[in-house]
């Protein structure tokens, strides 16, 4: 029988409890320590230690008091991972101010209203062409007085800057737990944006309960910056966390690079999305069919050897040798150090992550919102890894199941995070804070709009999410995200999208890989050009659709209620992606832009 609550909760901030002490305190105890890797022009990773970078901060942090930045006020920064991004944000908060990061794929508006919004002071841009298109916003926004261009050298940049406080130093100050040290806005997938309020005792607190639980992270590790650290999951996972322990972290220049990246960073730890893992996934075992003959079968033998050391706990020789010729090859794409990966954003397929696990790269479901800092549960290898859910509630954490939107002959209903990463607020939103504010005995929450269960152990599963729940004419209630996943399996699907509310069935909308794709008609007995799939007048192009409708339904049995299960697909070439705007900043589905562009085309299959 499930439980309906579990952890421990507490209220206590314990030293270090703020961002400035984090990094300070590790400046000095690893002062030689190499700390951020970046790509140079000719794509050689150049490092810098701990102590350069301390001695830019303090310098920055001269340098911003120097034009006025003081206690209380806002400094925003327009740029991707960069080292120029922690030290802005370390020289910001060692003066009483907070730090209010945003995104460069990101519209012009969506930047203006941040600005006004979280009345900044002083913006840091990454480069000209950014401050070229922002140039007039200080006639425009009263509280903006300046902008400072972080490339370049000449009057208004970052170096200007820096040069003019080392001239007059200006000691840091040291802030209070409860003081915000971030102002981080949500996507606004479903409305306006909103401006999560982050104290340094929420993100001190959630960096140090996830330490806790991974203790083979120590200043020896490295990690590859993937996720943005305008992210919560990137601030904390990815930057802080490695701060307070010493350790190093090589900033990815994209994803396109990515993989050649792998091999020049070389991390041990991944703190990424599950799309990573399913991609690779995909893209090995769509290698290994299309080359067929030994080198698949040894691929197979592999894995199947792989699996059976993960049930029985032994590894015998034929184990160690494919690991040797096969395993160690998929290893070495991750650069070949690759000790831990989390996880986060959505769960990762089960089946997935038995494979990774199998060749010797596990991988950690967390769950958490920006709201939490972020984490809420984690799996881990010191508190056990329950494929299938997101883990259990990290220290000072207690997660209570609230059954009054789901009824109590249930098991699931919403997830609520009681704990000291809990927000202060959003910013300039009372309203919307006491939605989502919980206070039960002298405890401090905030509600997810997750839906999910706890097992007997504490480990927790995600059921849905509210937002994105609906209801069939039948009174079916249907969580589209977990459909889709399954979807996502398929080695020819690249993304899918399902909807359905106030209908009979459910419909699909489905992004397919072409380069597998024909492949699987091959496989098929197709001789089709996969590219008449969408054209409505091929006769194969009809068939392929029938055929691959029947794969999806037949995969999709196995795993959800026939109610669940989409009756028509309907396929498009263009993928989801951040450029599009279908995609938020770590790969979550924008579910409302989709609709809004593809609605109409879901409409028509139900009257085809």
């Amino acid at each position: 029988m499930a439980i309906f609550e579990y952890g421990e909760y507490s209220n206590v901030y314990e030293a270090p409890d703020n961002l400035v002490d984090f990094f300070e305190s590790s400046a000095a105890k690893y002062a030689n320590n190499a700390f951020i890797g970046e790509k140079d022009s000719a794509g050689v990773y150049q490092w810098v230690t701990y102590g350069q970078i301390a001695k830019r901060v303090d310098n920055l942090r001269a340098g911003l008091a120097a034009i006025g930045v003081g206690v209380g006020d806002t400094v925003g920064i327009i740029a991707n991972n960069r080292k120029e991004w922690l030290i802005g944000e370390i020289a910001t908060q060692g003066l009483g101010a907070a730090y209010v990061p945003m995104y460069e794929k990101e519209l012009v508006s969506m930047w203006k209203y941040i600005i006004n919004d979280a009345e900044i002071k002083v913006l840091l841009v990454s480069r000209n062409d950014i401050l070229e298109k922002i140039k007039n916003f200080p006639a425009e926004i009263p509280t903006l007085k300046k902008i400072i261009v972080i490339e370049g050298t000449g009057e208004n940049t970052m170096t200007a800057l820096e040069q003019k406080g080392a001239a007059k130093p200006v000691p840091s100050r040291k802030p209070k737990h409860s003081e915000v040290a971030v102002l981080i806005y949500t996507s606004g997938t479903t409305g306006e944006p909103k401006g999560v309020l982050l104290s340094h005792g929420n993100l001190a607190e959630n960096v140090k309960a996830g330490l806790a639980w991974f203790p083979n992270l120590t200043q020896e590790s490295r990690c590859i910056s993937m996720l943005p650290w305008a992210h919560s999951f990137g601030i904390t996972a990815d930057l802080h966390a490695f701060i307070l322990k010493g350790a190093s972290i090589g900033i990815m220049g994209s994803v396109e690079t990515l993989i050649d990246d792998l091999q020049k960073v070389q991390p041990t730890f991944l703190i990424t999305v599950p799309r990573i893992f399913n991609r690779v996934y995909n893209g090995v075992w769509a290698k290994m069919r299309e080359e067929g003959g030994l080198k698949l079968k040894l691929f197979e033998a592999a894995v199947a050897a792989a699996k059976t050391k993960r049930e029985t706990g032994k590894a015998g020789l034929k184990y160690k040798i494919l690991d040797k010729i096969v395993l160690a090859k998929i290893r070495a794409r991750f650069g070949g150090r690759l000790e831990n990966a989390v996880t986060g954003s959505a769960p990762m397929n089960v089946e997935i992550a038995k494979f990774f696990i199998d060749i010797g790269i596990p991988t950690y479901d967390a769950y958490g919102l920006s709201e939490t800092s972020p984490a809420i549960t984690i799996n881990s290898p010191l508190m056990g890894n329950r494929l299938g859910t997101v883990g259990k509630p990290i220290n000072k954490t207690k997660v209570v199941i609230d059954r009054s939107r789901t009824g109590a002959e249930g098991d699931d209903g919403e997830i609520i995070c009681f704990g000291p990463q809990c927000m202060i607020g959003y910013h300039k939103k009372p309203e919307q804070t006491k939605e989502v504010i919980v206070e039960r005995d002298g405890m401090r929450g905030v509600r997810t709009g997750d839906r999910g269960r706890l097992d007997d152990d504490g480990f927790l599963y995600i059921t849905g999410r509210f937002k994105e729940e609906y209801k069939l004419s039948n009174g079916k209630y249907i969580h589209p995200d977990t459909i889709e996943r399954e979807m996502k399996i398929l080695p020819w699907v690249l993304n899918a999208v399902v909807t359905g509310a106030g209908h009979e069935y459910n419909v699909a909308l489905i992004v397919p890989d072409m380069t597998v794709l024909k492949r699987v008609a091959e496989e098929m007995g197709l001789s089709v050009d996969p590219a008449t799939i969408f054209d409505p007048s091929s006769a194969e192009g009809r068939k392929l659709e029938e055929l691959l409708t029947i794969e999806v339904q037949n995969h999709l049995k196995k795993i959800v209620g026939s109610y669940e299960i989409p009756k028509k697909f309907a396929f498009i070439k263009e993928d989801f992606s951040l450029d599009n705007g279908m995609l938020t900043q770590t790969m979550k589905l924008k579910r409302k832009v989709v609709m809004d562009k593809y609605g109409d085309m879901l409409e028509k299959l139900y009257k085809a």
